[in-house]
């Protein structure tokens, strides 16, 4: 099957330390590369995971919070010092655009591509992207500034030919596509073959949903049923709930339960506060969403993710 995956290059919340980056992650769709969000030290990540930055045409922003878009100057930048070609989509709210918008005027002024912002609402989920084969949503979330999250959502696929049968009952060449689209097939003397006959069905279209800053809502959960793979933001343990939500945040017992009720298949949780700065208290983390979500992993930078 074509690749889908996630490679995670900064998972660290807003305050520094020396375990972990500021939230960044690539998504890879059969060698398309998508950068989400962009925190400082992104593109020293994708040097050192050795991510072809040439192959990144679009970016999505999830809000106007520093960790989570302050390495995106000097990415464009270093682009343009490379002297990238074509065009670099950044899509992002309305206000990402009046904020970098100068800042690229003044160190990036002579660029070799086009930068192009794509602004978006963040009051609805909206299609952002979409090619043949996938497609983008924004997932409105609910944090102290507007905010979206992203599904990424591979389209269906076509069926399946069994050319032996297809042979066997003279169907054309220059038809195969019409069936594989899942039309039957009407023999000389008029029967009809069925399509499951002559085709089987292909691998269930893949899903993936980023979910960024935000406090426990269960408005997400009709956007991202039945995701392959969740990533969802656990800032805090339970024990602080209160503090995560003041702080526009979740627990990890909270992405866990998101998880759970969207019946996701797997769960990776990030944007840990820094007081997290060891393995042990992530463990911490690890086990209060595993009590409600088994199949839950930590973000760390360099992790693959396979869908």
């Amino acid at each position: 099957m074509d690749r889908f995956g996630v490679k995670i290059l900064g998972c660290g919340s807003a305050k520094p330390t020396l375990r972990h980056l500021p939230s960044a992650q690539v998504v890879d769709f059969r060698g398309y590369l998508f950068l989400v969000d962009c925190g400082e030290g992104t593109q020293r990540s994708l040097l050192k995971w050795q991510v072809s930055q040439s192959k990144i045409g679009h970016i999505f922003l999830s809000h106007l919070h520093a960790d989570h878009c302050l390495g995106l100057v000097g990415l464009i930048s270093t682009l343009g010092l490379g002297q990238r070609q074509g065009e670099i989509v950044i899509h992002a709210e309305p206000d990402f655009e009046r904020v970098f918008g100068p800042q690229f005027e003044y160190f990036c002024p002579e660029l070799s591509m086009e930068v192009r912002f794509e602004p978006h609402t963040t009051a609805y989920s909206t299609v952002i992207f979409e090619n043949d084969k996938l497609l983008v949503r924004t997932i409105p979330l609910r944090h102290r500034v507007p905010t979206t999250g992203f599904i990424f959502e591979e389209k269906p696929r076509p069926r399946h030919l069994i050319v032996q049968r297809a042979q066997e009952l003279g169907i054309p060449v220059a038809y195969f596509n019409a069936i594989k689209a899942g039309a039957d097939w009407e023999m000389p003397g008029g029967r009809v073959i069925p399509n499951a006959e002559i085709t089987t069905a292909p691998a269930p279209p893949r899903k993936y949903a980023y979910i960024s800053d935000t406090i426990y809502s269960e408005a997400v959960l009709s956007l991202i049923s039945g995701v392959d793979l969740l990533y969802h933001e656990a800032t805090y343990l339970d024990c602080d709930r209160d503090k995560a939500y003041q702080r526009g945040h979740s627990t990890a017992l909270q992405a866990a339960t998101i998880a759970l009720k969207a019946g996701a298949k797997k769960l990776v949780i990030g944007h840990f506060s820094s007081r997290f700065h060891q393995p042990e208290s992530e463990q911490m983390l690890l086990d209060e969403a595993r009590s409600v979500f088994p199949d839950t992993v930590l973000a760390n930078e360099g992790l693959d993710l396979e869908l």
